[in-house]
């Protein structure tokens, strides 16, 4: 799989755990409210849009640690799990099609974070606005 094809199936993965099943008979007619966005094992319908923001969130309370994952590929990819080496971040770079030098990591880190929230909002995903 691809590294990017892995944050997007480690967040739509944490969406549908978070998201009630309102198709259930024991669901049936009832809205969904806080409490039970968290409830596990549940899947959302088909098309949803996946609210990015909230599940990186809710991640990111659960975590403990100070991971700034709304500005920092690193600290993303440490949220969802995933290798947040060099190395894998300029394995993501070329998959994404950065054309810059990954010799300038700063530079292609800051690429990455913009580029991996447009990619997730190409499929399905909603950020809010300014990020």
């Amino acid at each position: 799989m691809s590294i990017f094809g892995s944050i997007l199936s480690a967040i739509f993965h944490h969406a549908k755990a978070a998201t009630p099943d309102t198709t259930s008979p024991a669901n049936a007619g009832t809205q969904p409210n806080a409490a039970a966005a968290a409830a596990p094992g549940t899947v959302p319908p088909a098309g949803s849009p996946v609210n990015v923001d909230a599940v990186l969130t809710s991640l990111a309370t659960q975590n403990g640690q100070n991971l700034n994952w709304k500005e920092s590929i690193v600290d993303l990819l440490k949220l969802l799990g995933l290798d947040s080496s060099l190395d894998a971040r300029k394995k993501l770079a070329a998959e994404l099609g950065y054309t810059g030098s990954t010799e300038d990591s700063a530079s292609m880190n800051i690429w990455l974070i913009k580029e991996v929230r447009q990619k997730l909002a190409q499929n399905g995903g909603t950020l809010p606005a300014g990020l």
